[in-house]
């Protein structure tokens, strides 16, 4: 009886162990999410497409971003076609870790 016992509680110990482990590892994987810089890059990236200089202000974001995140950031905006005067806006980011693209449409 006493040899069942030992193996029920080594069994529970090894559960008990492994929940702490996924716990910690989704704990880091939401740390590690860089939310901040993706804002602040769609953000700019809004307000680029609806002002015009869209060369020089995309090729400072980008070399910003290579700069200070090391990521690797690429912007695109292109008129929509099925919609008259909107723009389609592509944002892709990519940090290593993180691989994060969006598509806005702008009306």
């Amino acid at each position: 009886m006493g040899f069942l016992i030992s193996f029920a509680l080594i069994f529970m110990m090894l559960i008990v162990n492994q929940a702490t482990l996924v716990g910690q590892t989704t704990a880091e994987g939401v740390l590690e999410f860089p939310k901040h810089e993706i804002r602040d890059l769609r953000s700019e990236a809004l307000l680029w497409s609806r002002y015009g200089e869209e060369d020089a202000v995309r090729d400072d974001i980008i070399l910003l971003s290579l700069k200070r995140n090391h990521a690797l950031v690429q912007l695109y905006s292109e008129p929509y076609p099925d919609i008259m005067g909107s723009r389609m806006i592509t944002i892709r980011f990519n940090n290593g870790v993180t691989v994060y693209e969006e598509i806005t449409l702008l009306i």
